[in-house]
């Protein structure tokens, strides 16, 4: 598969703490990735810096094979991005945050704006009786769904998602990776996510990313977790990740 994000020699360092040293990392068209990483490793700037938002010391980074960093023409219409706290406009109604997108991206008219935006929240898994209500009156992961929809607004090639479960109960954990997986298949979506959540890595995941000293080691989940690295062997030997492999081999015994 062709890599729709190339990542080559990182380096960000924020006085003499040097998150990336070098770091490669390519994200192939049609995947899902999981990002995941102790405190301290520079997750959420790797991102940053994918999207442009966060310049690097050094570097380079293409996204759909334009260089980021130079001008890059209509990138933002090529991607979705869900933040960790979903970031959702407070004084706009779930619909109004899902409509923004558009009208800065589009001519569309009001009419048509709203019909894609309830189209995009039903999409993520959300009741028509959401549309006018305001991000302080839904749940947790009902933001979480609402600021989904917002990412999908603009039909992206390439979805973000920064901590998808954090914060929610299981059940809704468990009901957000499926989404995730069934929005993948039917877009056609390329998804880069970090993750702590180790039933997304067994469940969504196709490849890991696991940042460490300052570099990448990037594979199939089961090729990373037999990495002899320390900090990957303590995570990937936690019981709970043995008892999800073993969840996940009986599923697949069932089907």
């Amino acid at each position: 598969m062709e890599p729709v994000i190339r990542v080559s020699k990182l380096i960000n360092h924020f006085g003499a703490q040097r998150v990336h040293d070098g770091l490669d990392l390519e994200v192939l068209h049609g995947e899902v990735l999981g990002i995941v990483g102790g405190s301290g490793t520079g997750k959420s700037v790797l991102l940053r810096s994918i999207l442009g938002l966060h310049k690097p010391q050094s570097g380079e980074i293409e996204v759909l094979g334009q260089r980021i960093g130079r001008k890059h023409t209509g990138l933002e219409k090529q991607w979705g991005v869900l933040f960790q706290n979903g970031a959702l406009l407070s004084a706009l109604t779930v619909c109004q945050n899902v409509e923004l997108p558009i009208a800065l991206h589009s001519n569309m008219s009001a009419a048509i704006r709203r019909e894609l935006a309830e189209l995009k929240i039903q999409m993520a898994g959300l009741q028509p009786d959401t549309y006018d209500k305001y991000p302080a009156e839904l749940s947790g992961g009902m933001r979480k769904r609402a600021a989904l929809a917002r990412a999908l607004a603009l039909e992206p090639k390439i979805l973000f998602l920064d901590e998808p479960t954090a914060g929610l109960d299981p059940i809704a954990a468990t009901e957000f990776d499926e989404l995730t997986a069934y929005l993948h298949s039917s877009l056609d979506l390329t998804i880069v996510m970090i993750t702590h959540d180790l039933d997304t890595l067994f469940t969504v995941c196709d490849r890991v990313a696991v940042l460490v000293d300052g570099k990448a080691v990037v594979g199939p989940l089961q090729e990373v977790r037999e990495s002899s690295h320390p900090w990957i062997h303590r995570y990937f030997s936690d019981p709970r990740a043995h008892r999800i492999e073993h969840m996940e081999r009986n599923r697949g015994r069932t089907h």
